[in-house]
């Protein structure tokens, strides 16, 4: 594996409702799509650090990594910086990953509004 770097990749997805099993299944949503848009693999993601907007605290959004199976990923939850007129309802996390290819960011739901210029 010749080339290979550790990258970080950054994804957020947005959610409607404080409840645990919509902020688990937006996670694990974006989780999916930030590995398939980066081609990775389970063995290559070294690490997830979530945030969540204020106004999420239903469930810890590195339990949806868990689910996926990512027991031997270090992973931590942390409550973003409430800046007045940022949008509520939002999920970010940064992966670092062993990959050959630059990163590929990814923005699902409301969230794509936060970087308009990945569109």
């Amino acid at each position: 594996m010749d080339n290979v770097r550790v990258i970080g990749i950054r994804g957020a997805i947005s959610v409607e409702r404080n409840e645990a099993s919509e902020i688990l299944e937006r996670t694990e949503e974006l989780l999916r799509e930030m590995l398939k848009v980066n081609r990775l693999g389970k063995a290559d993601i070294i690490s997830a650090f979530f945030t969540v907007t204020p106004d999420l605290n239903a469930a810890f959004p590195a339990e949806a990594a868990r689910r996926l199976g990512w027991g031997e990923v270090a992973l931590m939850c942390a409550t973003e910086i409430p800046v007045p007129g940022s949008q509520p309802g939002i999920i970010r996390v940064l992966l670092h990953a062993y990959s050959q290819s630059p990163p590929q960011h990814v923005y699902l739901g409301r969230a794509a509004l936060l970087r308009p210029d990945l569109r």
